[in-house]
């Protein structure tokens, strides 16, 4: 993993913020997750998603991802 990866990584993240994005999170063991949210905010070394749920009773989820997370395949990101 080279460091001008992640810098590119990060730069797309961060030009996307306020994006609406569909996440695919590989949780092992051929489980997956999908969740849909938007991109609050880039910090240098993670990035948050605000994910809502389709039940009203959950409250909304602020979750935090690395960018080596991308560069890895545990998670995928698509623009909705």
């Amino acid at each position: 993993m080279e460091k001008a990866d992640i810098n590119k990584v990060r730069a797309s993240v961060n030009q996307q913020c306020g994006s609406r994005v569909m996440i695919v999170l590989d949780r092992g063991r051929n489980k997956v997750d999908i969740q849909e949210g938007v991109i609050q905010k880039a910090y240098p070394s993670v990035f948050t998603v605000l994910v809502e749920d389709s039940k009203a009773t959950n409250p909304p989820q602020l979750l935090s991802f690395s960018y080596t997370d991308i560069i890895t395949k545990d998670i995928r990101m698509k623009l909705c």
